[in-house]
């Protein structure tokens, strides 16, 4: 793809990092790590045969969160935003925020009801003041995911964020007048210091012992609830999301019944306990996560923690949010060296410590203003970053959260989308495109030698192998390259 329009908006200085040395860097990478060789050999195929090789599939996950499914207002819309798994996404991540999913006690929110379907959606005026804006029923997303053959991740089953995760259901069963008390500071964060003070979580366990035992009975519940539903069916799950600030500033401490967590009463230790659980209920194939925006030293810490105490975790997920769209207009200027190459290698060099697989399980690039240069800024900000990621050995995944302007969670930029809000492509999106379905994607043709035996280097996933027989009959095979 020809990015010499878009590199216009960027100034020099942003290419004093990613310049033509360091793309040759990613290209070797890519080439190391992202590629394998593959034999495909049949005795009965004629010397001379051409053989040709098309890859259907990658084994790497181009993910997108699928929350808006249903919801954008129009049949034409909701249609193009359902093509786009299956073709340029191969990996869902579902909401299960436990807040929206259970809105009522008892009452999870698994079978669609008329406030799910399309016919509700494309008749609201605000879709943003309904209580299940970008949470809709899991039943039907499910479903749809399996009838495309979509990978599907299941997010997140323990978070601490009040704000976000925790049903007010629950919370409202904090004794009075604490339950009044639940107030946010900074973003997601919830001050515990302006509920309790200086009350430790030994004290707080005394004072609300049956809050806290039914804190841990909720927990554990829905864990298995959504196990014994789901399952079998989805592939990978966020077990915890966002723990590391509290392992990092010692607040989980082993064999406690409470967690004087950043967010609020968590149960005690909770990281541990809630992997156990799934490790418990959760089939031995589905991959377990534990995913984070905390990219210090505080997260590879708390995995190596883990891991050394006997629970499963399968896969790190990390964030990387360009959710303001100064740093993005910053970045192209050359100002700012966030996410520069040596900042990113440095980054997932640290995560990786622990020796898991990786996955940039949310990722947001802002176009600023949204205007032409603003576009073009976030299309060659994303085509550079998803080249650097994808080259990197750890990384097995990225997922971009956002893929609808106008369509994030309060306080996220409206203009972070690869589409628009009536679901035009932007820039991004045609980067994005290119990448995945050409530049990223294996097609030969090749001639057989003795035994019908052809040999290749592709990008690793499931390939179609055809060739005709001397009497213009096709043969189709497949195999997978890993």
């Amino acid at each position: 793809m020809d990015m010499t329009q878009y590199n216009q908006a960027m100034k020099p200085g942003y290419f004093a990092h990613w310049n033509a040395e360091e793309q040759a860097r990613i290209d070797r990478d890519i080439e190391a790590n992202r590629k394998a060789d593959g034999v495909f050999e049949h005795p009965e195929i004629a010397k001379g045969t051409e053989i040709r090789v098309r890859q259907v599939s990658h084994d790497f996950i181009f993910g997108a969160h699928i929350f808006n499914f249903n919801q954008l207002g129009t049949h034409e819309r909701n249609e193009k935003y359902k093509a786009l798994f299956g073709s340029l996404f191969n990996s869902a991540t579902i909401a299960f925020y436990w807040k929206k999913l259970e809105l009522e006690e008892g009452h999870p929110r698994f079978e669609s009801e008329f406030r799910d379907s399309e016919e509700f959606w494309n008749t609201i005026p605000d879709p943003k003041n309904q209580p299940h804006w970008r949470r809709p029923a899991t039943d039907d997303v499910v479903r749809f995911c399996e009838q495309k053959g979509i990978r599907r991740h299941g997010h997140t089953l323990v978070w601490g964020n009040v704000k976000w995760q925790y049903p007010e259901w629950l919370t409202a069963k904090l004794p009075a007048p604490w339950n009044k008390k639940l107030l946010p500071i900074e973003g997601d964060v919830w001050s515990m210091e302006s509920l309790f003070g200086d009350l430790t979580a030994e004290q707080l366990e005394k004072m609300f012992p049956d809050f806290i035992q039914e804190v841990n009975r909720q927990v554990a519940s829905r864990i298995m609830t959504i196990a014994l539903r789901y399952g079998k069916r989805i592939q990978s799950w966020d077990v915890v999301n966002e723990s590391a600030i509290d392992f990092g500033n010692g607040r989980m401490v082993e064999n406690s019944g409470l967690c004087r967590s950043v967010y609020g009463i968590m149960p005690g230790d909770y990281t541990y306990r809630s992997f156990k659980i799934a490790e418990g209920v959760f089939p031995q194939n589905a991959l377990l996560n534990i995913n984070d925006w905390n990219m210090t030293e505080s997260y590879p810490a708390q995995v190596d923690d883990l891991l050394k105490r006997g629970c499963k975790i399968d896969i790190m997920g990390a964030q990387m949010h360009l959710f303001d769209p100064q740093i993005c207009l910053d970045i192209a200027d050359g100002v700012s060296t966030r996410q520069s190459p040596a900042e990113v290698r440095e980054t997932m060099d640290r995560i990786s410590r622990p020796g898991l697989p990786l996955h940039l399980s949310e990722i947001t690039i802002t176009a600023p203003n949204n205007d032409e240069r603003g576009q073009a800024i976030q299309a060659v900000i994303t085509r550079n970053l998803y080249r650097l990621w994808f080259s990197l050995k750890p990384m097995m995944g990225i997922t971009w959260w956002n893929v609808v302007d106008d369509c994030g969670a309060p306080g996220e930029p409206s203009v972070s989308g690869l589409y628009t809000r009536n679901m035009e492509p932007k820039p991004a999106a045609f980067v994005l495109d290119d990448l995945i379905k050409h530049e990223w994607n294996t097609n030969l043709e090749l001639r057989a030698e003795e035994n019908g035996r052809v040999e290749f280097r592709g990008f690793r996933g499931k390939y179609l192998i055809s060739w005709e027989d001397k009497n213009g009959c096709e043969h189709l095979e497949t195999m997978y390259l890993k």
